[in-house]
């Protein structure tokens, strides 16, 4: 099969899957058309199992009907869907001292605050892809604003609840990878120099803290410099986070003219992630491996969650896309095909989350706090403008 048919077959089937497949199932069960906002715990049908909203997918929803919007096509329902989850989320997702919940009621009552800013992190991209739809500044300058809180939740102790006790001196990778894709995003509709210093920041803690060329892996959680931390918790290697990771960067380096040694360093992440990632014996992204080879401790380690794979995918294509080495390609193909052998339900629409090691169904929901329309309509949304743009030489 030519790059050509390839591309073209994969733009067409993204288009499809996510207009007449993905959105119609969340605009169907999950959109809450009384208070606003959007449910995630659905049953494999759809069947609301849960009123209890997860404020992460607030902000990932109306990012994701944007995002929709923008690169697919301008759908007056998607937009529509996104303000009512934005207004959702400035009318009840706010607590007093400007950090976000983490769960909310059906009516925005909330239920529990944590220690993390991830819950401001998607409501900030939100903003800036709905600028972008609508040409609205004022949502541009709600992103922006939003994530300069972030900046100083971050950087200024006392505020955030610390993970550990004095005496475990560390830092994430999670906080670290979000943040270029945060600034990155905001990028595209505003201007403002907190937002480069925090993708550079980000980049060289990337490179010189949690790149670790002994293990070829990057590290979920490393000492203040980068020291390696002998424990589970420090040997601990997440495929698909390091993965996502890598197409990030990939994102920043396309902004900064195809910036060669951003793209290098993407590329090792992803060459490296892949290799602790991918299941020799069955297929798939695993979820946990441990970089000295030694038993993980989470007990879902080994099983096949439906983030990574989309991940994987995005990030196969990218690299295909930015290098032409058929290598990718052909580990697009890979991932895709175990991918879309096990994950989407043919019966009731949209897809399973969770699976064993070997691929069947370890439950089949559709959705809860963690899992909703976010990963893999991005996926879809991003691979079918990557191939776009394979197919149009850029």
């Amino acid at each position: 099969m030519s790059i050509e048919t390839y591309a073209k077959y994969w733009a067409e089937n993204y288009k499809e899957d996510l207009t007449h497949n993905i959105m119609p199932f969340w605009l169907k069960n999950g959109l809450d058309k009384e208070h606003g906002g959007i449910y995630t715990c659905v049953a494999r049908n759809g069947q609301l199992i849960d009123t209890t909203k997860s404020v992460w997918f607030q902000g990932r929803f109306a990012f994701i009907c944007s995002y929709a919007y923008n690169n697919i096509e301008k759908n007056p329902e998607w937009l529509d869907a996104a303000k009512l989850t934005l207004d959702f989320i400035e009318k009840h997702c706010f607590d007093t001292d400007g950090r976000m919940y983490f769960e909310v009621a059906a009516d925005g009552t909330p239920l529990r605050k944590r220690r993390y800013v991830f819950s401001e992190s998607f409501a900030a991209i939100a903003m800036s892809e709905y600028a972008l739809a609508t040409g609205n500044k004022e949502y541009a300058q709600k992103a922006l604003d939003l994530f300069k809180r972030m900046r100083h939740f971050l950087n200024t102790p006392g505020i955030l609840e610390p993970k550990y006790l004095p005496t475990v001196q560390a830092q994430g990778h999670s906080i670290t990878m979000i943040m270029v894709n945060v600034a990155s995003s905001i990028k595209k509709v505003i201007s403002d120099p907190e937002l480069d210093a925090q993708i550079e920041e980000s980049i060289y803690a990337l490179k010189n803290y949690f790149m670790h060329s002994e293990f070829k892996a990057l590290l979920e959680m490393v000492g203040p410099k980068g020291e390696f931390i002998d424990t589970m918790n420090g040997r601990t290697i997440n495929p698909g986070h390091c993965i996502e990771t890598s197409w990030f960067l990939f994102d920043v380096a396309r902004n900064m003219n195809n910036n060669k040694e951003l793209i290098d360093m993407a590329l090792t992440i992803l060459d490296w992630s892949w290799e602790w990632g991918w299941d020799k014996q069955y297929g798939g992204i695993i979820n946990f491996k441990d970089c000295k080879n030694l038993p993980p401790q989470d007990y879902s380690q080994d099983m096949k969650f439906w983030w990574p794979q989309t991940e994987a995918i995005i990030a196969n294509l990218y690299a295909y896309k930015l290098t032409k080495d058929e290598k990718y390609l052909k580990r697009h193909k890979q991932i895709s095909d175990w991918t879309y052998a096990h994950f989407p339900d043919s019966e009731f629409g949209e897809w399973y989350g969770y699976l064993h090691r070997d691929g069947t169904v370890a439950q089949p929901a559709k959705g809860n706090l963690f899992k909703g329309p976010f990963h893999i309509p991005r996926m879809m949304i991003k691979g079918y403008t990557l191939c776009k743009e394979i197919l149009a030489g850029e």
